[in-house]
């Protein structure tokens, strides 16, 4: 049987495989019992159009409900069906006022199954977590769902209302720049976003100006989660620019996004400048990032990062035992986080960093002095082979860089 205690409903692994009505027939009797129902779990169980019809109008009876996780649930189902019974879950929840968590994760049903979830996203504006991670939604399923929210937003701020949405996981859904500018649009439209994470979707340097220009909006951001898309200078520029308006950022990841040196150089300047002063988790794996840039992130550290718990930079262009190394350990160390630093076993100390590929030149700074000053610091700190002599060289930088930001 299922854990149906204190209000909850779950049968999340039983591989079960509920065709139809009748299959599903004693898991709804049970549901039916539950009163009030708080929450439903059917992940690891595979559901067909009838089980989803039978369930459909089971749970639009239960107003009280407030996470409905239909995570994995459509293993070895045709794509042809899934629409179907996704439109029948989702509509079945359109009046339910309790509704606090969505999540329809790990389900491959592309982007043609998208539509059936717009009624739900635009409609009930109740829900303030919206998971869809690994759902192989596209640039064409990321859009409508990005849509969908923004008509949300729209639909409250008519009626007077503040959104209630907080955080979004759209994750591993090959979104693409196709995607970006209407995701931008729905995070600004709703302003309240708390934990935006859009990880390993394939989303270049344009599309994080634009999903930054809408988080921009949002400053009560306190998870951004950028994980292996493609930032580099030109996508760090638009993250720098949106970190002063994110006064209660805790996690930062960037792991595997191609920042580059100089795009850390920008980034790190405004932890220099006191920005970012909250984080506690920073992620920065496989980066590009060489030794003068890592040596003026220790220099952040020291100055402004006192609640930095966690630092992931491992595989980037530096030894473990490099000075700038060095210096990180001791300014996490002096604020008491000595264990903070991820393990070091793929440092590259000979690594070559290629040229930016150029949407990302600097022919875009002309129009900020300051940025351009900046940025020919750091193409210097990017060039430069400052060996052993790291810590000495992010010192120099981290002086110029103060003294051209206040020019």
């Amino acid at each position: 049987m299922s854990n149906s205690a204190g209000g909850v409903f779950n049968i999340v692994g039983r591989n079960l495989k509920l065709d139809t009505k009748e299959d599903i027939a004693p898991h709804l009797a049970e549901i039916e019992k539950i009163d009030p129902l708080y929450e439903v779990h059917f992940g690891g169980n595979t559901l067909g159009v009838g089980a989803c019809v039978a369930l459909a109008n089971v749970l639009k009876t239960k107003r009280s409900l407030r996470v409905a996780d239909f995570a994995d649930i459509f293993t070895g189902r045709l794509i042809s069906e899934i629409p179907e019974s996704l439109r029948a879950l989702c509509d079945a929840l359109l009046e339910h006022e309790q509704l606090e968590v969505i999540d329809l994760s790990d389900n491959a049903f592309g982007g043609r199954a998208a539509e059936p979830m717009t009624q739900l996203l635009s409609k009930n504006c109740h829900f303030h977590t919206l998971r869809l991670s690994n759902n192989g939604l596209g640039i064409t399923g990321g859009e409508i769902v990005a849509e969908a929210l923004y008509r949300a937003a729209k639909s409250q701020r008519a009626a007077g209302r503040e959104s209630k949405l907080r955080t979004v996981v759209c994750g591993r859904n090959r979104l693409e720049n196709g995607s970006a500018a209407a995701w931008g649009r729905a995070f600004a439209a709703h302003g309240g976003i708390v934990e935006a994470r859009l990880y390993q979707n394939g989303i270049r340097m344009e599309g994080v100006e634009a999903l930054c220009a809408g988080l921009a909006k949002c400053p009560n951001l306190q998870v951004l989660d950028l994980q292996d898309n493609t930032v580099t200078l030109r996508g760090a520029r638009a993250i720098a620019a949106a970190l002063p308006s994110w006064l209660h950022l805790r996690v930062l990841n960037l792991s595997d996004s191609l920042v580059k040196s100089k795009g850390g150089m920008l980034i790190f300047e405004q932890f220099h400048l006191g920005h970012g002063k909250h984080l506690e988790s920073l992620q920065l794996q496989y980066c590009d990032l060489n030794r003068a840039a890592l040596g003026y992130l220790g220099k952040a550290i020291s100055k402004n990062l006192e609640h930095l718990d966690m630092l992931e930079i491992n595989g980037n262009f530096a030894d473990e035992d490099d000075e700038c190394i060095t210096a990180i350990q001791a300014a996490l160390g002096k604020w008491g986080h000595e264990g903070a630093l991820d393990e070091l076993d793929e440092m590259d100390p000979e690594g070559e960093e290629e040229e930016e590929e150029e949407e990302d030149d600097d022919d875009d700074d002309d129009d900020d002095d300051k940025h351009k000053d900046i940025l020919d610091v750091a193409n210097r700190a990017e060039s430069q082979d400052v060996g052993q002599d790291a810590d000495a060289a992010a010192d120099a930088l981290a002086d110029e860089l103060q003294s051209t930001y206040i020019k």
